[in-house]
């Protein structure tokens, strides 16, 4: 059956329907990953955009029950050049256009996602809508807000706090004989593979809504705060940014991708949009103090402004080796610290995974 890509230009492509019948709108972004796609698909952080894979074929190890990054499919939608049919794997349940009409996500498939990737990077992020027909795909982009327009950390943030065990969401009420040190986990739109390293690195996550107050986060006694990632333009979380300013200080803080640009807003910095933002496996990163470069997994489409740093107490410690983009900053007299990438990976490279045992050390002295 046809499906077709609107844009918000007005340029229309035809593919094949994937997944589940209707419209799907969100702002049109590629991540270049070999791997991962499930993940990818459950990660907070793609809420309200519809996500292009650049490798061509996506499926053929399947779907399994271990690696979802959260308890639905995020994204809007999801274009693809072909979705394997037939996926071979030990652990696999199902197809992935099985997958996405299980949660009523519409994809397309058949298309040059060349092409449309080298458009976006050309012409930068546009709105999008998968459709049966153009014109329903014209209504629903004229009738939907922009991606910069809309708060989706609110929708994506757990609705009650929780702990995180070996077998993973746990009650608060749950006893905790474990004696180790406290984590707090904002979370405006976390990955559970963040809660699995910390866990594994010796800690106790507990994770509470972003419109936790300061005195709602500091009554678990906490022995750290992680700052997570999550959607959207960090701009319009003022109340988030306002709770991220009262903890600065307060405790050990570690920020994750969102939580880095969180970090800068609370100290007077500012953000800005990227023209098509870093979603990807391999993405090179310097730190500046010791001029080691790995490689990293990144999904964002804001950065931080480094001269919006100036005169405050945040300095830049590391920058994206391709476009010179800060990667992370740091305030040192507050034991607050920050990246812009992700060291959970899921999918991605292991080099910056130390940063887990790192934090957990910091916070168990």
């Amino acid at each position: 059956m046809k499906r077709y890509l609107v844009l918000g230009d007005g340029q229309v492509i035809e593919g094949t329907a994937l997944g589940a019948s209707g419209v799907s709108v969100g702002e049109v972004v590629f991540n270049t990953g070999m791997t991962g796609y499930q993940e990818i698909l459950t990660d907070p952080s793609y809420s309200g955009q519809i996500v292009t894979l650049t490798y061509p074929l996506i499926g053929n190890y399947g779907i399994n029950e271990d690696d979802f990054e959260s308890d639905r499919i995020q994204a809007s939608g999801l274009i693809v050049k072909e979705a394997c049919d037939e996926p071979s794997n030990w652990r696999s349940t199902k197809s992935v256009d099985k997958l996405l009409n299980e949660r009523n996500i519409v994809g397309i498939q058949g298309l040059d996602t060349r092409m449309l990737t080298k458009r976006i990077r050309s012409a930068g992020v546009t709105m999008g809508a998968i459709c049966d027909s153009v014109e329903q795909g014209q209504l629903a982009l004229d009738s939907h807000p922009g991606y910069g327009e809309s708060d989706f950390v609110f929708s994506v943030t757990t609705s009650t706090a929780y702990k995180w065990g070996p077998s993973g969401k746990e009650s608060v009420s749950e006893p905790d004989p474990t004696g180790r040190p406290r984590l707090v986990v904002l979370d405006c739109g976390l990955k559970f593979n963040i809660l699995r390293r910390f866990w594994k690195a010796g800690c106790r996550p507990i994770v509470v809504p972003a419109t936790a107050t300061v005195d709602e986060i500091m009554s678990w006694k906490p022995d750290g705060i992680l700052l997570s990632p999550g959607p959207g333009d960090p701009r319009r979380l003022g109340p988030v940014i306002e709770t991220v300013k009262g903890l600065i200080g307060r405790r050990p803080i570690f920020g994750i991708c969102l939580g880095n640009q969180l970090l800068c807003h609370a100290v007077g910095g500012e953000t800005f949009k990227l023209k098509y933002g870093h979603r990807g496996s391999n993405h090179a990163v310097k730190d500046l103090e010791t001029g080691k470069v790995t490689i990293t997994s990144q999904n964002h489409g804001y950065a931080v402004d480094p001269e919006s740093l100036n005169g405050t107490a945040a300095k830049v410690t590391q920058i994206n080796v391709n476009d010179g983009t800060v990667e992370g900053i740091a305030i040192p007299d507050a034991d607050a610290y920050s990246i812009q990438y992700h060291p959970e990976a899921a999918p991605g490279p292991w080099d910056s995974r130390p940063y887990f045992t790192r934090f957990v050390e910091s916070i168990s002295k």
